[in-house]
C-alpha cells in the first residue's frame, strides 16, 4: 500500500512542452526560436549529462526549451463529499474508537470556536481565530507520534486538542489568567505545551518555519526516531522565511513535514492575487523535496498523506511538503471581515457542499459507528463542558505581577532586579493607581 500511495500521491514534476516564441519577439528572433524548438533530439539515454555542480541531473540538448509551468500536481483524495470511499483499497485501517475520537475532537473544536468567538465580540477576551472549514487537519495530528515536535501558526488548536490539551488549558490561555501555561504573556490562541511537544506560537508570520527546520536537524543529529511537523498557511509561503526553511531542510536532509493549509485567502487576499504557478506544492518540487497535495477537507486523505510523509521524514531523514487544499469558512480572525473580499453566498455554498465535519460524520454513519442520538448527546455534553471551563477561566485572577520579570533569563539580571524593585515601590506608593487585587498573590 505504501508504494501504491506514494506513486499516486507524491508530486512528480513532469516536463512541459517547449513553449513557442511569443508575438513580442522580432521576426529574426521568431525564426531562431522556431528553428531551435523544432529540432529533434536523441533519446535521453543517448544524451550527455551535464557536469556543472549546480544541476547534475540535467542533460545537454540542442533544443532551446523555455518553460513557463510544469504539469499540475494532482490532489489526493480518499472519500467524496458524501463520505463514500472512492477506492476500496484506501479503506482506513482504524478502530471505531480511533475514528470516533477524531470526529469528537472536530465537534469539540467547533463548539469551543463558537463560544470564544462570541466572547471576543462581547469584549471578554481580546482576540480569537476560528478553525471553521479546516477541521480535517486533525487527521494529520492523528498520524503523528506523540513525541513528534509541532510548530504551529494560528489555526492548530485541533492538534493540541487531539494530544490531550484540556478545555481548561485552552480557556486559561485565552483569558491569560494565573493558570495559563504562558503566564499571561501571549495573545489568545498563542498556545504552547512542553508536555505535549507543541512549541508556543509566535505572532510574526512564518517565523516557525526556519525554527522547525533547525529543530528537525537537531532531532536527526540526536538519533531520535521522530520528526517535526510545521503548520502554516499559504499566505506565510509568501514570506522569505518559507523559502529559507525549505532550502535549509532540503540541503540538510532534515526530518520535517511542512504542512501548508491552503485555505484560499491568507488574511484577506485571494490565492490568485497572492501567487502564480501551481499552488504551493510545486515549490516543494523546486526545492528537491518529496511533495504531496491532498484534499484538506478529507480527514482520511490528510491522515494517509501524513502517515506516508512521516515515514519519509523518519525512515529516510528527508523533508516533505504537504499542501492541504481547503477553504476558510470563517473570518481570518476577530480583526477581519471576510465579506469585504468574498461573497457570503460563496461561503455558504462551501459550508453546505464540502464541510469536513459533515463528510466525516457521513463516513462514520456509513460504518455504523455514529448516529443522530450520539451526535445530539455529544454536542450537548461538549457545549456544557466548554461553557463550564469558560466560566471558570473568566473568574480566575491574572498571574502575579512579578511574573513579568521571570523566565527572561535563568536568573534575574541586576537591571531586572532594579526594575522589579521600582515597580514594587510604585505600587506601594500609589495603590489607587496600581490596583493589584485582580492579580494572584506573590509566591
Amino acid at each position: 500500500m505504501y508504494a501504491r500511495i506514494t506513486a499516486r500521491a507524491l508530486a512528480r514534476a513532469v516536463p512541459s512542452k517547449a513553449v513557442k516564441a511569443t508575438p513580442a519577439l522580432t521576426t529574426s528572433a521568431k525564426a531562431f526560436s522556431t528553428s531551435m524548438l523544432s529540432m529533434n533530439t536523441a533519446p535521453k539515454k543517448d544524451r550527455v549529462k551535464v557536469n556543472f555542480p549546480g544541476a547534475l541531473d540535467s542533460h545537454f540538448s540542442q533544443v532551446l526549451e523555455i518553460r513557463e509551468k510544469m504539469e499540475p500536481i494532482d490532489t489526493f483524495r480518499v472519500m467524496d463529499t458524501d463520505g463514500k470511499l472512492l477506492d476500496s483499497s484506501l479503506e482506513p485501517d482504524v478502530t471505531e474508537d480511533f475514528a470516533v475520537k477524531i470526529y469528537k475532537d472536530m465537534l469539540t473544536l467547533n463548539a469551543m470556536d463558537l463560544i470564544l468567538y462570541e466572547a471576543q465580540r462581547q469584549g471578554r477576551i481580546s482576540f480569537y481565530m476560528t478553525n471553521a472549514g479546516e477541521e480535517a487537519y486533525i487527521g494529520s495530528a492523528a498520524a503523528l507520534d506523540p513525541e513528534d515536535e509541532i510548530f504551529g501558526q494560528y489555526r492548530e488548536a485541533g492538534t493540541l486538542l487531539y494530544r490531550g490539551f484540556t478545555l481548561d488549558q485552552f480557556m486559561n490561555q485565552c483569558y491569560s489568567n494565573e493558570l495559563d501555561l504562558g503566564k499571561g504573556r501571549q495573545m489568545p490562541v498563542h498556545f504552547g505545551s512542553k508536555a505535549l511537544h507543541f512549541q508556543t506560537i509566535s505572532s510574526p508570520l512564518a517565523t516557525q518555519l526556519p525554527q522547525a527546520a533547525g529543530a528537525a536537524y537537531a532531532i536527526k543529529r540526536s538519533g531520535r526516531k521522530n520528526c517535526v511537523m510545521c503548520y502554516f498557511g499559504e499566505g506565510a509561503a509568501s514570506e522569505g522565511d518559507f523559502h529559507a526553511a525549505l532550502n535549509i531542510a532540503s540541503t540538510t536532509s532534515a526530518p520535517v513535514i511542512f504542512f501548508c493549509r491552503n485555505n484560499g485567502f491568507a488574511i484577506s487576499t485571494p490565492a490568485n492575487e497572492q501567487y502564480k504557478g501551481d499552488g504551493i506544492a510545486s515549490r516543494g518540487v523546486g526545492y528537491g523535496m518529496h511533495t504531496i497535495r491532498v484534499d484538506g477537507n478529507d480527514v482520511w486523505a490528510v491522515y494517509k498523506a501524513t502517515q506516508e510523509a512521516r515515514k519519509i521524514a523518519v525512515e529516510l531523514n528527508r523533508p516533505v511538503l504537504i499542501e492541504a487544499m481547503t477553504y476558510r469558512v470563517g473570518h481570518h480572525s476577530t480583526s477581519d471581515d471576510s465579506s469585504a473580499y468574498r461573497s457570503k453566498k460563496e461561503v455558504e455554498d462551501w459550508k453546505r457542499n464540502d464541510n469536513p465535519i459533515v463528510r466525516m460524520r457521513k463516513w462514520l454513519e456509513n460504518k455504523g459507528w455514529w448516529d443522530e442520538a450520539k451526535e445530539t448527546s455529544h454536542k450537548s455534553q461538549q457545549r456544557t463542558a466548554v461553557l463550564k471551563s469558560f466560566a471558570a477561566a473568566e473568574k480566575r485572577k491574572k498571574p502575579a505581577v512579578s511574573e513579568m520579570f521571570n523566565d527572561v533569563y535563568d536568573k534575574l539580571t541586576p537591571n531586572l532586579i532594579e526594575q522589579k524593585r521600582e515597580l514594587e515601590e510604585l505600587i506601594k506608593k500609589y495603590p489607587e493607581h496600581y490596583d493589584t487585587s485582580n492579580y494572584a498573590k506573590e509566591k
